[in-house]
């Protein structure tokens, strides 16, 4: 298959003369540094309410951005006109905001080294691009979706909706690095709901296909997804769940599939090793961070099985890029290596902050609106070297439960004390499945369920979940990432019945 290229009209953009008007200002005006940015999205979403059409919207936004340094203060403007003059000014603009800011100004900016990359250009990996699909194709694939669902008996009502996104950007800066990339994105998912009129209640289900770095491909036919076989399943397993017993409250073993774990990696994991949080520079959102640098290297994060990495480069990873928005190169790293805490996810100005040599490429900013932060990467646990299988796993628990699929979920603000839910609960007695159970939450601190980790699946369990909206920052800034794990056994972790703590 032919590699893809960025697509035409955003290369007939003048970015490199826009590039030599804005950077050429910005050191007229006495910036010491500064980069471009032209930053292209397309968005579109469709959704289905009972195979009805409920929403179809498609939004395109294009800007350039300018940051500079000047004096080792920051300062940032953008424009959503694309050409030279405007790209001059804004540079000029950013200037005077970096003057201006110098006197708050309590440490200086120093960027970390990176190679310079002239001319080059990355695209994500898909092979039909999502937005030169018809929306009518994309309703009648919705709306077959929809029909299937509601043709099985019990299900009284289905949303079905897909999100796809295409990131186009452009990137050039006064080491001399210039950058042009484009990725896509795309989130296909239905719900489906189970109502009681005797007992007032109902029952949620919702398929486990995660959002992707695919096109097209993903969301039509079962060559990536089993869509066919997932939705022919999803009404039973529905009706199993409507009828099944409360659980009973205390300590279990667990075997969680990668369905349900990726949320637990995002918000235990992924946030508390972002290194703006752990200095306390970044609060918005989502909290400070237990793992402070202090604990670098010393902190027990969870047993000797415990492998987690963050990864720019994982293939169809939501988070994955060529470059950053700084103009690094997309890298692989550890941030817990055989149960300890190792490192840190940075950018260019946090790594000499933190001592450490070169930036392992976190910047990211979601708009020419927006000044690029550090963002997080795709954070994996990974699997054993021998391919234990899921019902290995399971078959190692005399009295657990077997979870699949995210929910809801609580964690305080510095990604310690949490509770998460799920979709789907199933009972372990002796080694096997022994039908579902509902209400179920599971509750630790993050170093005690990591530490509860006794094994982990093979290659053949590992399955990469993930979110379309992260958010960070403020103003606030929206970003998907991804999250790769295997199925996973832990021992004796807290289990709360939702019901009862609910006081119903």
């Amino acid at each position: 298959m032919t590699a893809r290229t960025v697509d035409a009209d955003f290369l007939a953009l003048p970015r490199h003369a826009l590039a030599d008007a804005a950077l050429t200002a910005a050191v007229q005006a006495g910036a010491g540094y500064a980069d471009l940015r032209i930053h292209a999205i397309t968005t579109e979403t469709v959704q289905l309410r009972d195979g009805a059409l409920e929403t179809a919207v498609t939004d395109y936004e294009i800007g350039l951005a300018v940051r500079v340094i000047v004096d080792g203060t920051w300062g940032f403007a953008s424009h959503a006109q694309l050409d030279t003059a405007a790209a001059a000014d804004t540079a000029r603009r950013a200037v005077r905001v970096a003057t201006r800011l110098a006197a708050l100004n309590a440490e200086r900016i120093e960027l970390a080294p990176e190679p310079v990359y002239r001319d080059v250009s990355w695209v994500s990996d898909y092979r039909i691009d999502p937005f030169a699909v018809p929306t009518q194709d994309k309703i009648e694939v919705l709306e077959d979706y929809s029909g299937r669902l509601l043709a099985s008996e019990g299900i009284d009502h289905v949303s079905a909706w897909l999100n796809m996104a295409k990131e186009q950007t452009f990137y050039a800066d006064t080491f001399g690095s210039t950058i042009t990339q484009q990725r896509v994105r795309v989130l296909p998912r239905c719900d489906a709901v189970t109502v009681d009129p005797a007992a007032g209640s109902f029952e949620t289900m919702s398929t486990l296909a995660p959002p992707m770095g695919r096109g097209w491909e993903a969301v039509v036919g079962n060559e990536v997804w089993d869509w066919a076989g997932e939705l022919a399943e999803l009404p039973t397993l529905l009706a199993e769940k409507a009828k099944a017993p409360s659980v009973i409250a205390g300590p279990k073993d667990l075997v969680i599939d990668p369905t349900n774990l990726w949320l637990t990696i995002h918000e235990s994991i992924g946030h508390a090793t972002e290194y703006d949080r752990a200095i306390g520079y970044e609060a918005a959102y989502a909290g400070t961070s237990f793992a402070t640098p202090d604990k670098l290297g010393r902190l027990r994060y969870g047993s000797s099985v415990m492998n987690v990495t963050a990864d720019r480069t994982v293939e169809h990873g939501l988070a994955t890029v060529g470059f950053d928005d700084e103009g690094v190169r997309a890298q692989s790293w550890d941030l817990v290596r055989d149960g300890l805490f190792v490192g840190y996810q940075l950018d260019r100005v946090f790594a000499p902050r933190l001592g450490v040599g070169r930036s392992n490429g976190c910047s990211y900013a979601d708009s020419a609106q927006h000044v690029p932060i550090q963002r997080m990467a795709n954070v994996s646990l990974q699997p054993a070297p021998e391919d234990v299988s899921t019902e290995e796993l399971i078959g190692r628990v005399s009295d657990g439960l077997y979870i699949v699929g995210d929910k809801s979920w609580s964690i305080d603000m510095q990604r310690y004390n949490f509770q998460f839910t799920g979709q789907r609960f199933f009972k372990i007695t002796d080694g096997r499945l022994d039908g579902q159970v509902r209400d179920v939450a599971y509750q630790a601190t993050t170093t005690d369920f990591w530490g509860a980790l006794e094994a982990v699946g093979g290659p053949s369990t590992w399955r990469l979940g993930g979110a379309f909206n992260c958010g960070k920052a403020q103003p606030g800034q929206v970003a998907a990432v991804s999250h790769g794990c295997p199925s996973a056994l832990f021992r004796g972790v807290n289990i709360l019945n939702t019901r009862e703590e609910s006081g119903r």
